[in-house]
């Protein structure tokens, strides 16, 4: 029953526990929320000596008004030390409690000299309109999603007005300023107890309506970092395109669930990859292939390609299946161009790693395959079967990039071909035609 109630309030929690990092990068979010807050503090502080010096133009009693300019730019100079330190160092939660407390403080100072620029009994103060940059004060507070502040600063306002009301009871003449009378109270230097109770009343119902509302907002922020850093994690296993696909489907992906697209598929392997990984060890292979692929993966990126899966050293490169791309068998052909230039002029951790590549065009499916707590979002079709089998093609004729006749037709205009052969693919009644881009 707690728990429903606690979770009706406060919202659903969050049950995973943070990692370092999240929690990092939430710690970086809330530096620049406290600077902010910081800034703010600032103007405010600001504006509270342009409305003093205002104030002191109509004052007679200036001598009398000196303790209210020492606060002020005491507080002016807290405020600037901290807006500074705020940019260089993560403030300590003594130091923002510290503020918390600075900021009533200055605020009760102001409200209980209002009698003295008045020259009037101390009751006056507890009618002063600055009361209002109470809640101004506390709501400052959330814009940083720790409620502990929130809470500090409302407890601060409570304490603080209980403080003025004891003060002007003790130095204004006791119980025989209270009254019973609102209109008394209005017109005259008395004290209604039960207004001064509604203040603080307001201060406790206004904190803790905040304190709620960030609460709930600190679980939602949470929640939205951790799936923020999910699919940023995501975008390392697979692309960044097929993250955000995943990432932002209405619905939640299920096997099965794709669609149909006219694509361009490249397939590619290191031409004798075997021989060379068995002249190193596995920590050297490793780092051989990473540089491999981040050469390779900033070229397929600069024709649109979207590297939808890797195996061993075999990458499957898709255009238009994921993003979308009206030219994709010209920039996959050129693309393709590109990795078979890079691996022929270049070394990879001190090993030649030239490239094979088989391209096609055609219909295909690109959505999610596997069991329902296991999927591979992945393309999949007739098309891609061929550019593997045009890939594996290269090692009979002695080339590195074969086509298929429909990425020939595309391209062919503008680049160059060779009509290599015909030749059957398995699960096919019929024959390719198979062509090499000249040069």
């Amino acid at each position: 029953m707690l728990s429903k109630l606690s979770t009706l309030i406060f919202g659903e929690p969050v049950r995973d526990k943070l990692p370092a990092r999240v929690l990092d990068e939430i710690n970086a979010r809330q530096d620049t929320s406290e600077r902010l807050i910081s800034g703010v503090q600032m103007a405010l502080i600001i504006l509270f000596i342009a409305l003093w010096s205002t104030a002191q133009k109509f004052s007679n009693m200036m001598s009398e008004f000196e303790v209210v300019p020492m606060a002020l730019a005491a507080y002016f100079v807290f405020t600037l030390i901290r807006l500074v330190a705020s940019h260089k160092i993560r403030l300590p939660k003594w130091y923002l409690y510290l503020s918390v407390i600075a900021d009533m403080a200055l605020l009760m100072l102001m409200i209980w000299a209002f009698h003295i620029q008045y020259d009037q009994p101390p009751s006056f103060y507890l009618k002063a309109p600055t009361l209002m940059y109470v809640f101004i004060f506390i709501a400052l507070r959330t814009l940083r999603f720790e409620v502990e502040y929130i809470i500090a600063s409302g407890a601060a306002a409570i304490i603080g007005w209980c403080v003025l009301m004891g003060w002007v009871l003790y130095a204004g003449g006791g119980m025989e300023l209270i009254t019973r009378d609102f209109v008394t109270y209005m017109t005259s230097n008395t004290v209604l107890i039960g207004a001064e109770i509604d203040k603080m009343v307001s201060f406790f119902l206004v904190t803790s309506v905040l304190a709620i509302a960030v609460v709930r907002s600190q679980r939602n922020f949470y929640r939205s970092v951790l799936q923020q850093s999910a699919a940023e994690d995501l975008s390392r296993f697979v692309s960044k395109e097929v993250a955000a696909r995943i990432t932002s489907a209405d619905r939640q992906i299920q096997a099965g669930d794709g669609e149909s697209r006219t694509a361009t598929i490249i397939f590619t392997d290191i031409e004798g990859f075997s021989a060379v990984s068995e002249t190193m060890s596995a920590q050297k292979l490793a780092s051989t292939l990473n540089e491999y692929f981040g050469v390779m993966g900033d070229a397929i990126s600069q024709y649109g390609g979207v590297i939808t899966h890797f195996e061993g050293d075999l990458m499957l490169i898709t255009f238009n299946a994921v993003d979308d791309d009206d030219d994709h068998a010209m920039n996959a052909v050129k693309c393709a161009r590109m990795i078979e230039k890079l691996a022929r002029s270049r070394t990879f951790n001190g090993a030649m790693l030239k490239t094979r590549c088989g391209i096609n065009t055609g219909e295909i499916t690109v959505g999610a395959v596997g069991a329902q707590d296991r999927l591979a979002f992945t393309v999949h079709g007739d098309t891609v079967n061929i550019a593997a089998r045009l890939e594996q093609l290269n090692k009979e004729y002695g080339t590195y990039i074969m086509m298929g006749e429909t990425t020939y037709q595309a391209v062919s205009a503008t680049i160059n071909c060779a009509f290599i052969c015909e030749t059957p693919v398995k699960g096919r009644t019929g024959e390719v035609r198979v062509y090499s881009p000249k040069g």
